[in-house]
């Protein structure tokens, strides 16, 4: 009797599932995350195995041997590996902040309903994701009409503007602004820039974080741009288009060694070339891996208010 009672008297849970079906969730659950960090955790012991194990046994998680020698490579870079960190830290910052205000600008036009060019703005954003003018024209405005070359502005401006991101914050603010906001602030005398940046975007983070992760990962990733416009300059290559060039050397390294004769494949034997391979994933996956707890609080944030209102 006491028991019933109180099992009457505890209140039930909103959307609550039985317990079998939470721990069939949660086991889910448990093996999604497995599958995301034991790849990870496995390129990380790979980049610690020695050529002679990986030879002999592949790749594995308990390696015969355990070596430095592929981050010793990398670290033989010195300064150069330096510089090309600091590198990617200032783009990547630099660039995701200005990509982000282009967004948020180009997308306040598009939402706003009252915008008079509102329909040919969109329509011009969204052309340009179906149709491009490919690389040549690409390159030839941007080295020749624009300069960008061999300076910081040659690997930011080219990622600055991307119409995907346009149409993701223009759907997120007509979803989470309502336009009885914008116009009670206009009655109040706010101006356009006074209503977005005080009073829209602080009630937008979610969508703007969403969006400077994008962007973030985009600028943090991004070679292909470094080796058309400073292929040379190693005072602004980014640590991707380093830590690949060395790559690329190696592998070189390697052709020619065995080209040669077998007195010099000899020597090049034990170059780490597998193990580096891991262990520039690992240098390259780490620091940004650091930006997600920041994002990741905006976003269950902006989760969490939505699903009050609704």
């Amino acid at each position: 009797m006491a028991k019933s009672q109180a099992m009457g008297g505890r209140k039930r849970r909103i959307n609550a599932v039985s317990v079998p079906t939470e721990i069939i969730i949660h086991i889910v659950m448990i093996l999604f995350c497995l599958l995301c960090i034991v790849p990870f955790i496995f390129v990380i012991i790979i980049s610690f195995t020695s050529e002679e194990s990986i030879r002999a046994l592949g790749y594995s998680f308990v390696p015969q041997s355990l070596s430095t020698a592929a981050y010793k490579v990398v670290f033989d870079l010195g300064e150069m590996l330096y510089r090309a960190y600091f590198n990617s830290f200032y783009i990547t910052i630099l660039g995701t902040v200005l990509s982000v205000l282009v967004c948020v600008l180009y997308s306040y036009a598009l939402f706003r309903r009252d915008y008079k060019y509102r329909t040919f703005f969109t329509f011009f954003s969204f052309f340009t994701m179906l149709f491009g003018g490919g690389l040549v024209p690409t390159y030839i405005v941007c080295k020749q009409l624009l300069g960008l070359s061999d300076n910081y502005a040659a690997l930011i401006v080219p990622l600055l503007v991307n119409p995907f991101n346009f149409i993701i914050m223009r759907t997120f603010f007509a979803s989470s602004v309502p336009e009885e906001l914008i116009e009670a602030a206009s009655i109040d005398g706010s101006g356009e820039y006074n209503t977005l940046f005080r009073i829209i975007v602080p009630i937008s983070k979610p969508g703007i974080a969403t969006i400077a992760l994008l962007n973030a990962l985009a600028y943090w990733n991004e070679w292909y741009t470094a080796m058309l416009y400073v292929p040379n300059d190693n005072k602004h290559i980014p640590l991707q288009y380093l830590l690949m060039r060395l790559q690329r050397n190696v592998d070189n390294l390697k052709k020619m060694a065995a080209q040669m004769g077998a007195e010099a494949s000899k020597m090049m034997k034990d170059m780490p070339s597998q193990s580096m391979r891991m262990a520039l994933v690992v240098m390259v996956v780490i620091p940004i891996a650091f930006a997600y707890p920041f994002f990741q609080r905006y976003i269950i944030a902006g989760l969490t208010v939505g699903s009050v209102k609704g």
